[in-house]
């Protein structure tokens, strides 16, 4: 009969079955894995490699290494994702934070607001913009909105954990804001288009679809967000959306269109183009 397993042994075991599986990062997913089951650091392997595990462990860890093998996000087999060097709680009703969506709270901060700004996120998910914005700009008074309540809840759940005050608002788009007014108002909505084979790769698989798709040019959510922006900004304010990398001549024209001044994009973290805004004034 077998002894208890070594962690050395098991990592070596868990990454050449990621590797095997085709991750490019199957050492690092292994040691995050098995210290997600041990609820400890990956760092105290490189300590102690010939620490003991556990039966139950060791054999909880060999389900989640098979489980990530399949495809399953490594943010929702451990229920976590680092985001502005947050740590935020993500489930399958949340699309999984990422960095290329830090290009948009660091325009945003950018942005020269009033010291107790209005800030509205449009589509929040698991709340890391309105997150990260709150943490950086304590004195901002922001709301999250989400049309899924299960995400909201989510967020929720990551804005007490973080001893964070934000609003949070259930409804579609700016809707439930008729008559109320904000110094910014910043989303990273639904962006791909309906048909783009991307939907059927990789994490997007198992994100939900309603967070990720928006028409045949993926622009049905953005467009009325800028249409209606103006009635729903205080004068000098701003909107800041984040786009797919191909949609920042689209996002401008339409941002152009609706009478916003300053137009600009920045370029996320690979050179993409990731975020556009504007400036509405009366």
């Amino acid at each position: 009969m077998n002894g208890p397993d070594r962690v050395d042994a098991l990592l070596d075991d868990g990454a050449c079955r990621l590797e095997a599986a085709g991750l490019p990062n199957a050492w690092g997913e292994a040691r995050m894995l098995l210290a997600h089951q041990l609820d400890c650091s990956p760092s105290r392997f490189r300590i102690w490699p010939e620490a003991l595990v556990g039966d139950d462990d060791a054999e909880t860890f060999r389900s989640l290494v098979a489980a990530r093998a399949g495809g399953r996000p490594l943010a929702y087999i451990t229920g976590e994702r680092e985001f502005w060097s947050l740590p935020l709680t993500v489930t399958p009703d949340t699309l999984i934070p990422r960095p290329d969506t830090e290009t948009l709270v660091e325009a945003a901060l950018a942005c020269p607001l009033p010291e107790s700004a209005r800030v509205l996120d449009v589509g929040t998910g698991s709340g890391a913009v309105a997150l990260a914005l709150a943490r950086e700009r304590p004195g901002w008074q922001v709301t999250a909105s989400e049309t899924s309540s299960e995400a909201m809840a989510v967020a929720a759940t990551n804005a007490r954990a973080l001893g964070l005050n934000l609003a949070f608002v259930e409804g579609e788009g700016l809707a439930p804001f008729e008559g109320e007014h904000w110094d910014l108002i910043v989303s990273n909505p639904p962006y791909i288009p309906e048909d783009d084979p991307h939907l059927a790769q990789g994490d997007l698989r198992y994100e939900p679809r309603g967070a990720l798709a928006a028409g045949a040019d993926g622009l049905d959510v953005i467009r009325p967000l800028i249409a209606r922006g103006p009635d729903r900004l205080n004068p000098g304010g701003w909107l800041l959306l984040e786009h797919g990398y191909d949609q920042a001549e689209a996002v401008a024209e339409l941002l152009a269109g609706a009478g916003f001044r300053d137009c600009f994009m920045q370029r996320d973290l690979t050179g993409n183009p990731r975020v556009s805004g504007g400036r509405w004034e009366e």
